[in-house]
């Protein structure tokens, strides 16, 4: 007796191999049998009627875990069970909700208030990765979760928000707080290089410290430390250098290149938007490889370091809008010292112009060296006119979000650099930006994703920060049905099978995520049934709170979380994935 047949479908497994017909029986959480079950006995029997059914989308990089301690966490994260995700992986870039320790408590509370603009001391009610798990399994989740070790919490916790090398003893509590993180069931260590307090990290540190993920299988992640593209071959190869010393995996987050082409870059710039302004014309011209170049040099940098012994791979999100707190736009010497430091410097004048000057005059070189040398200075690299008001805390400024700040800069008759720093001050620090080239996601910028779009080995994600404020990336709604309906379906980069697969069994085998990713007997029942070839999104940068079409129904262990295109109410199906014991 089965609790659900799902009739006549169309599996998809996640393997690779083209699709075939056949009715998948579940019982409780698990996949009990594929087969021609006409003749079985079911609780309930779904009529698939020719719909693929596949395992439900794998996202390995997000940060939803920084919603999961909210009440209203269930009801922020539908969209990502809408459209297909039944598990992720959490506490990227450096940064979870856990460890928490007493040490330097003031500056964990300052990193964690920018981004996620929480209430630390009312909403923190743990301490060791363990112990939030354990909070998470009694308050029930919406989908699964897998979690990794924030590098720039344990950095802060030993040395607080400090530029200054890792001593032995600093060296010794972030190895004790990893290895209890392990233990507990995480998956690895992720990093975010590009800011304080990973910025301040060196190579050295980072494998001596993650040599303690080797014992456990556990992956390293990283939000590299320049994503330039003079720089960014040198920053691929730490991470390989990390993964190859410990003998572990290695993932390179959210992959994309910015230009640099040092004195003569502001008439490139201007160039590359000419360009972004009439893609008709531009694409028509350019030949496929000068379109490819950029992202094809990613492409064999990965292949270099596999061949010298690397277990390295990527993901990518399927847009060009990149997002992050705004003062990660700003030197990283003006970011020391805790949020108070920092106030402090917004507020002076005299600090604001050198910061200026900095942000307009440094360059971008490899390592991070002096003080207004950085390894990404993106807004000297991609102009004013980038960066846009994604969100921020208060309601006197809820107007401004979606907006470019060098248009507010002009109703004001102000500097957009100024106009940052006030908005900082009046926020406390609590900003999100976005930064896109042009008009965002135009067709040019985005054909030169197509490679890595297109590539076997990199892996589909989110980067999802739902946190009940602000104008949230079209991704956070449509990125998988973006993905299938308009690169698979609509121009056929790839085929249906193989794009399932690397949405499903190749993250899950690659993090190490057991009994998920395929459609398999004795596999745990997380599917979804869908109309393929109508699975899309009208979700877009100006209008991103669209709910996708040709879902019909997701099953997360065995349990609908959506049928008929719609949520399920209550349902908390999901769990927390532990490495050691799933």
């Amino acid at each position: 007796m089965f609790d659900f047949i799902l009739e006549d479908a169309l599996l998809v497994d996640g393997s690779g191999k083209a699709p075939y017909k056949a009715d998948v029986g579940i019982a409780g959480e698990t996949i009990a049998k594929i087969g021609d079950l006409k003749e079985s006995e079911a609780a309930r029997k779904i009529e698939a009627g020719g719909r693929v059914v596949c395992p439900g989308f794998i996202d390995v990089h997000s940060h939803a875990d920084l919603t999961m301690f909210r009440d209203d966490a269930a009801e922020l994260l539908q969209p990502l069970v809408r459209q297909g995700i039944t598990t992720f992986v959490g506490g990227n870039c450096g940064m979870s909700l856990a460890p928490i320790t007493d040490e330097n408590r003031e500056g964990l509370k300052n990193y964690l208030e920018v981004f996620t603009q929480m209430d630390f001391e009312t909403s923190i009610k743990w301490k060791s990765m363990g112990e939030f798990m354990e909070r998470m399994d009694e308050k029930g989740l919406l989908l699964n979760m897998a979690l990794l070790v924030p590098h720039g919490m344990l950095r802060i916790s030993a040395l607080g928000l400090e530029d200054r090398p890792v001593d032995a003893g600093a060296m010794q509590m972030m190895k004790r707080l990893l290895e209890e993180s392990m233990e507990a069931g995480a998956f690895g260590l992720s990093t975010g290089l590009q800011y304080p307090p990973g910025l301040f990290s060196d190579t050295t540190e980072l494998v001596k410290l993650s040599g303690s993920l080797t014992p456990y299988g556990g992956i390293f992640t990283s939000h590299l430390r320049s994503y330039t593209a003079s720089t960014l071959g040198r920053a691929i190869d730490e991470v390989a250098e990390v993964a190859r010393l410990n003998d572990i995996k290695g993932q390179i987050s959210h992959i994309f290149s910015l230009p640099w082409t040092g004195p003569v870059h502001p008439l490139t710039l201007m160039g590359l938007k000419w360009m972004c302004r009439h893609p008709g014309f531009t694409l028509k011209v350019l030949p496929d490889f000068a379109l490819d170049m950029s992202m094809n040099v990613v492409l064999k940098r990965l292949d270099k370091n596999r061949r010298a012994g690397a277990d390295v791979a990527m993901d990518i999100m399927p847009t060009t809008t990149t997002f992050a707190p705004l003062l990660a736009y700003f030197p990283s010497w003006a970011l020391t010292g805790g949020l108070e430091k920092v106030t402090d410097r917004l507020s002076d004048r005299g600090v604001r112009k050198e910061m200026l000057r900095d942000i307009e005059k440094g360059k971008p070189t490899w390592p991070h060296s002096g003080k207004n040398n950085w390894s990404l200075n993106m807004i000297r690299q991609m102009g004013w006119d980038a960066l846009y008001v994604m969100a921020v805390s208060s309601e006197k400024n809820k107007h401004l979000e979606g907006r470019c700040f060098i248009e507010i800069a002009e109703e004001r008759g102000m500097h957009p650099f100024d106009v940052m720093c006030d908005l900082l001050l009046e926020e406390d620090g609590r900003i999100l930006a976005f930064l896109t080239i042009s008009e965002p996601d135009d067709a040019f910028t985005e054909r030169y994703t197509f490679p890595a779009l297109q590539d076997s080995s990199t892996m589909i994600t989110t980067d999802t920060i739902l946190l009940g404020v602000g104008r949230p990336s079209m991704l956070f709604y449509g990125c998988y049905p973006k993905f299938i309906g308009r690169y698979v379906i609509g121009r056929g980069l790839v085929d249906l099978a193989e794009a399932v697969r690397r949405l499903t069994s190749l993250p899950a085998e690659f993090f190490g995520i057991e009994k998920r990713g395929l459609v398999r007997e004795g596999y745990r029942a997380d599917l979804l049934v869908m109309d393929h070839e109508a699975f899309r999104t009208e979700a877009c940068f100006r209008d991103p709170e669209r709910y996708p079409e040709g879902l019909d129904m997701v099953l997360i262990n065995g349990t609908p979380v959506v049928e008929g295109g719609e949520s399920v109410p209550g349902a908390l199906a999901g769990k927390m994935l532990r490495k050691n014991n799933q």
